[in-house]
């Protein structure tokens, strides 16, 4: 049987947030008391991101392709861990259909930053922005990105095996 020229992936991630650290969602750094903590920098939203187009193309995930043991991606841009994502996904024969995302976060709101972040995210993928969808949500005080804690997100990928 030959592999489904369409495939999804679903992707999630998250952080707590800490002082002493910028905060970076979708590739933009945004100007917030707190940051997230992580290995690289901590951008939940491409996290979330890689690991759907990953997913969707069959390729495990981040940990595996950038793992937080390697020194190397010791505060790496996560804007760097989607472009090569990005190409792990071209060599084995996809194109992103379209990516749909959902922050997680009590704070700060994300609808000021949230056009120049889908923007952002189709400009690394090479995609027109119509085909990013961003979101944003509450925990409604529930949990620690409730109590603003952390920040999380969801992101779901669809590619089709071929050419643009």
């Amino acid at each position: 049987m030959k592999d489904a020229i369409y495939r999804s992936g679903i992707g999630y991630d998250i952080h707590r947030l800490v002082k002493g650290r910028k905060l970076f969602l979708g590739g933009i750094q945004i100007a917030y008391i707190k940051g997230l903590s992580g290995h690289s920098d901590a951008d939940v939203l491409l996290h979330s991101i890689c690991d759907a187009l990953l997913g969707a193309a069959g390729l495990e995930d981040i940990g595996k392709h950038f793992p937080n043991s390697d020194a190397k991606y010791k505060g790496i841009r996560s804007t760097e861990l989607l472009k090569k994502t990005s190409r792990l996904i071209q060599a084995k024969g996809f194109v992103v259909v379209n990516l749909d995302a959902t922050v997680v976060a009590e704070a700060p709101k994300i609808a000021l930053v949230r056009l120049k972040m889908q923007n952002n995210i189709a400009k690394i993928l090479k995609l027109s922005p119509s085909l990013v969808n961003l979101k944003a949500t509450t925990a409604e005080g529930l949990g620690d990105i409730g109590k603003n804690k952390a920040i999380a997100a969801w992101s779901v990928a669809l590619l089709r095996r071929g050419k643009k």
